[in-house]
């Protein structure tokens, strides 16, 4: 099947909230403060420096969305785009849906001279590192340490 790739427009914001905090739930069991994560799709959606989302669509209707986020390379000179709020409807799962949206941010990506792409993925989510495997993204064995501040819990 066929899915119209676009930019997320402020008005998806709502539809993007709920999938991330759907994504939360079923990915880390780890629900979203919806005054938080309402917000924080804003403005990201308001402010393209810090990032972009893109939405797949069928028949109208949101069926899977993707973020990248910037991250400055001095080894590289250049770009790496991080792949974040990664969602796809469960009855559009399996039918080509993250392959349209990675593709899509893939070609951009290029045209644009970032270095590469990068994601972070839950160590137990197999089925999704499979994906991202067959779609040519390698494991480079490095660790994600963090270091969260303020009264946010993710």
């Amino acid at each position: 099947m066929n899915y119209e790739i676009r930019d997320a427009t402020p008005a998806d914001a709502k539809i993007i909230a709920n999938y991330n905090s759907q994504m939360a739930l079923e990915t880390e069991g780890r629900p979203l403060d919806a005054s938080i994560i309402g917000p924080g799709v804003a403005n990201l959606l308001s402010n393209p420096d810090k990032g972009r989302y893109w939405v797949a669509t069928a028949g109208g209707n949101i069926v899977g969305q993707i973020m990248v986020t910037y991250e400055w390379s001095d080894w590289r000179n250049g770009s790496l785009w991080w792949i974040q709020s990664v969602y796809v409807r469960t009855d559009y799962r399996r039918s080509g849906v993250f392959s349209a949206l990675y593709r899509h941010v893939e070609s951009l990506a290029k045209e644009n001279e970032a270095r590469g792409l990068r994601l972070y993925v839950e160590q137990k989510n197999e089925r999704a590192q499979k994906t991202y495997l067959a779609l040519g993204m390698v494991n480079p064995k490095y660790q994600v340490m963090e270091a969260i501040f303020g009264n946010s819990k993710c």
